[in-house]
């Protein structure tokens, strides 16, 4: 089954083009569960997210609420055609998510940001620094400081990371691949959709996909919309 990541962003523009594919694969007026980690304004965010779906296609998006260090009831997803993973604090999601890594629904996922990165086999979660030195902006460590990563819910078989340009992140995968921790990792700009199919792998959006290798030095080659891509050959 495809995965959908999408690497945050709401430009109007781009909805039918990161959205549509996923609500496509889930048929047609489906239930789509989002999942969200709230801190106190999860119905105001879950709204945005709802007004997104439904602008692209006709579907019945609810929210599934869950606060930070809470239990998620996986009886929440039982009416859903599909699972949108919301965006947020991505450790918080991880917590949430991997202890029911092999129990969720099989149905078209896709994710958010936050719900981009859960995705990996191999979360990337956070952090700004690399043995103390800083490599991306203090604003993107997620409340962490050296880089992290952790078990994720293992749909996709890469490291992924979201707001690549917008944030300066693809730094962070880069060095979390040039020292080993990781062989593959996508990093997603805003408003850009990565659908990977196993290895297969496909752009659309406004932006761009920066898949990065590891090898002797690690390789950086960037991805448009119409473009393809493996991630298990060179």
């Amino acid at each position: 089954m495809e995965t959908y990541l999408i690497g945050g962003g709401w430009d109007e523009a781009a909805a039918s083009l990161v959205y549509g594919p996923f609500l496509a694969a889930a048929g047609p007026d489906p239930a789509v569960a989002c999942l969200l980690i709230d801190e106190g304004v999860g119905a105001a965010d879950f709204g945005r997210y709802e007004a997104a779906l439904r602008a692209v296609a006709p579907c019945r998006p609810y929210p599934v609420l869950v606060p930070p260090g809470g239990e998620l009831d996986p009886a929440a997803f039982d009416a859903a055609a599909a699972l949108l993973v919301c965006g947020g604090l991505t450790p918080a999601y991880g917590d949430v998510l991997a202890p029911h890594a092999r129990r969720l629904p099989p149905v078209p996922y896709a994710g958010f940001s936050a719900g981009a990165a859960v995705a990996a086999d191999l979360a990337l979660v956070g952090g700004w620094r690399a043995d103390g030195i800083p490599v991306c902006p203090e604003e993107t460590a997620e409340d962490l400081d050296e880089i992290t990563l952790r078990p994720g819910l293992g749909l996709v078989p890469c490291t992924v990371e979201a707001h690549a340009a917008q944030w300066g992140t693809l730094a962070r995968l880069v060095e979390t691949v040039a020292r080993g921790d990781v062989a593959v990792g996508v990093a997603i700009d805003e408003n850009t959709l990565l659908t990977v199919d196993g290895p297969r792998c496909a752009v659309s959006g406004l932006g761009r996909v920066h898949l990065v290798r590891a090898g002797e030095s690690p390789t950086v080659r960037s991805y448009r919309a119409g473009q393809t891509f493996t991630l298990d050959s060179g």
